[in-house]
């Protein structure tokens, strides 16, 4: 069943990439061949025909990323992990990038049990976690089934269990799902997209500058007012910042 569902994963990333097939070879063609510019317009011209995937995301910020653009790579990258929260590429490449910015922010500690659900949970996707529950779904329909057209009693103890274990779980991958869904539209982070980034106390020039932010550093948008947004660090840091400085994520 994890075989299955991992096709299914695949599957639907390769009908979002394949959607442009022209286009994606053609940008993927000049990656290799070290025109970084020329790949990252076609990559570019794929979004503005209204298609995205965590692999055109993850191609943009590796384009970004060997064009010594910090802002852009880490942008692209975090999109992508947003579709695919798992991918361990994608971590790994974000990771690298990350190394090139100049804002070291400690994020606030967490307790070993919050370490241990964020990780299960952040696994996947909102949409992710659904098609698991469907998926299970499926599958405690055909134990079900099973367990009344099979004859022997040891075979319809498995399929009953088997069955009863299926819906559990997608009961559970249902919940993580809302989880997720509820997590995704509470938070709003954000690129910092300015080389230097003047982060105010109050949503206005006036107003004295809290602290300094450097371009690649994530934050978190809370509030907007006017030409302003206000912003949250990982530390707990708080201030104001101008609309134009930083690039929210979850423009799609």
């Amino acid at each position: 069943m994890k075989n299955c569902l991992v096709l299914l994963l695949i599957f639907s990333c390769l009908t979002v990439t394949a959607q442009n097939p022209e286009l994606f070879e053609e940008a993927t063609t000049a990656y290799n061949d070290g025109k970084y510019a020329n790949a990252i317009e076609h990559y570019l011209q794929i979004l503005e025909n209204g298609e995205h995937s965590a692999a055109l995301y993850y191609n943009l910020g590796n384009c970004y990323y060997k064009s010594n653009q910090i802002a852009p790579s880490i942008y692209y990258y975090e999109k992508a992990l947003l579709l695919s929260p798992g991918d361990k590429e994608i971590k790994n490449n974000l990771a690298y990038a990350r190394q090139m910015t100049i804002d070291a922010i400690e994020p606030l500690p967490e307790s070993g049990l919050t370490k241990i659900y964020n990780s299960i949970i952040g696994q996947f996707s909102f949409d992710q976690w659904a098609y698991a529950a469907v998926a299970f779904v499926v599958l405690f329909v055909l134990c079900y089934l099973a367990y009344f057209f099979l004859r022997l009693s040891s075979q319809k103890r498995i399929a009953f269990v088997s069955s009863m274990t299926s819906i559990i779980v997608a009961f559970i991958c249902l919940g993580f799902a809302f989880i997720q869904k509820n997590n995704y539209n509470s938070n709003q982070p954000a690129i910092v997209f300015a080389d230097e980034c003047l982060v105010k106390s109050e949503p206005n020039n006036r107003s004295s500058e809290v602290f300094l932010l450097h371009e690649g550093t994530k934050v978190k948008v809370l509030d907007g007012l006017e030409d302003y947004k206000k912003i949250e660090l990982a530390d707990g840091k708080i201030g104001w910042v101008h609309q134009d400085e930083i690039r929210l994520l979850k423009d799609f």
